[in-house]
Parts: structure tokens; sequence; C-alpha cells
């Protein structure tokens, strides 16, 4: 493993608090959800493109082909399709049982891979689904005598797209850098989510200066210091250790649920909450 200049743990824990707080600066948010995830990804590209810029991805993103450019689209299309669903699932379910569910991607990659790419599932891989699922089936059987359960499908939904965009992400990131990879991706995905503003007729403006500057806060924050900053950890860090951090989301934003909305998740979000974060972490561990 390389190693790094700065503590790579500390960096982890850094993203990890970061991408915690992205459900609460959406619930704290009065737009449509749509509109915060435009400008989510709108702002982020701006604050990404001049790094982009200096190390020249621009001139890369032109070499790379009319193959590789449509299928760069189709992933930020993948993307958007994400955002809009998870962002929407806030305002339809509790923070706990959105960000559970979200984050059942290892789940969903683990059976894509098994069922389109043949790698095959391990037990201990099985065992995870199982486990998982389960866990997914208490939370959903709860959310559905509190009239949650929309939101907890749009959420399954979003993560469902975060999967796909794992998966369809791969052969570009073979050629090129998380940098070169990921402004151009957001790019895309922000006109994408723009143009979804415009076709359904979602105002984009005018909204007061509190919400643009929780536009900049949740681009900021949760996708540049939180999302950025997991993946130039990954590089440092072993897998064992980055899966047990990304367990850390659901149960970060579900405690600054608690202390800032005051959203108490029902014990059924708990006790499946629980047992789906350890079907997760079987799924995506190695051993």
């Amino acid at each position: 493993m390389e190693r790094s200049p700065i503590n790579p743990y500390l960096i982890l824990f850094v993203s990890i608090v970061a991408v915690s707080t992205a459900s609460i600066l959406i619930r704290l948010s009065n737009s449509p959800p749509l509109v915060i995830a435009a400008y989510r990804l709108l702002f982020a590209t701006l604050m990404l493109t001049p790094l982009y810029i200096v190390e020249g991805g621009h001139r890369r993103l032109m070499a790379l082909g009319s193959r590789r450019l449509l299928t760069l689209i189709s992933v930020g299309f993948i993307l958007a399709v994400h955002f809009a669903a998870w962002i929407t699932s806030l305002s339809y379910t509790t923070v706990a049982s959105s960000v559970i569910f979200v984050h059942m991607d290892p789940i969903i990659v683990a059976l894509l891979s098994h069922l389109i790419l043949d790698e095959r599932l391990t037990a201990r891989r099985i065992m995870g689904v199982l486990i998982a699922f389960s866990g997914a089936i208490t939370i959903g059987w709860g959310d559905l005598r509190l009239g949650n359960l929309y939101g907890d499908l749009l959420s399954l939904l979003g993560a469902v797209a975060l999967a796909l965009y794992l998966i369809a992400g791969r052969s570009l990131r073979r050629h090129l850098t998380l940098l070169e990879y990921v402004t151009p991706l957001y790019a895309t995905s922000a006109a994408l989510l723009l143009l979804g503003c415009l076709l359904f007729g979602v105002p984009l403006y005018p909204y007061p200066m509190r919400e643009y500057l929780l536009f900049l806060s949740i681009a900021f924050i949760p996708m540049i210091l939180g999302h950025t900053l997991f993946n130039w950890a990954l590089r440092y860090v072993e897998a064992p250790v980055v899966s047990v951090s990304l367990l850390g989301e659901p149960i970060g934003a579900s405690a600054l649920a608690l202390l800032i909305l005051g959203e108490f998740p029902p014990p059924t979000t708990i006790i499946g909450g629980a047992l789906t974060l350890l079907g997760i972490y079987l799924t995506a561990s190695r051993g």
C-alpha cells in the first residue's frame, strides 16, 4: 500500500463526516428536489473545472473518441437519475431509511456482477445479500405503516442507479484520472438535470439567497470535501477499512438528523438498518 504524505485515516474520517451532512442540508432547503440536484452538480462542476483545465483534462476528453464520449454521457444520465431519485426520497421518508436504502448499492453491484459480468458470488456475499434484504424488508414493513414506503422505493432506485453508475464507469476510469473522469461526468449530469427542470417546468430561479447558499454548501461539503476526499483516500486505505467507513454515512446522517432535525427513526428502521448495514459490510468487504 502506497504511503500518504497526510494521514489517510484522518482524511477518510473528514470525508465521511462531510458526506453525512448531505441529507441534512437537503432537508434544510425548501427548494424542489430536482433543483437541489441540478445546483449540486452544477456548483460542484464549477468548483472542479479550474483544476480540471490545469490538469489538461479537456485535452484528454477530446481524445477519448465518440464511443467513450457516448459512454460518459450515459453514465452522466445514470448519475443524474441517482441524485434526482435519492434527493426526492428525502421528502417522503426519514433520513435514516433514505441513507440506508441508497447505500444498498454494493448489494446491487454484487447481484449485477453475478448476472452480467459472470463474477460468481461467494458464500460470504450470498449471506450478506440475504441479511441486507431481510433488513430492508424490516425497514419497508415499518415504513409502509407510516406511509413512507414511496420514499424508500425512490431511495432504492437511487441505489440501483448508483450501482449501474459504478459498473458502467469502470472502463472510463481505466483511461482517465479521477479529476479527468468526475469533472465532465458532473457537468453532463448537471446539464441533464437542468434540462429536466426546464422540461418539467420546475423554476431554476429566483430563490432566496439562503437557498443558493445551501446549494453551494451541498456542492462543497458532501460533494467536494466528501466524495472527492473519500476517493483520494481510497489510494492509501485497505479495502476492509473502506467498507467499514462506507457504513459511517448512514450512521452519521441518522445521528445528525436526530440532533439537528429532531428526527428519531422508528424501531423497525433501527433493527432493519442494523441488519442491512451488516449485510452490506459482508457483501462489500473481502474475506
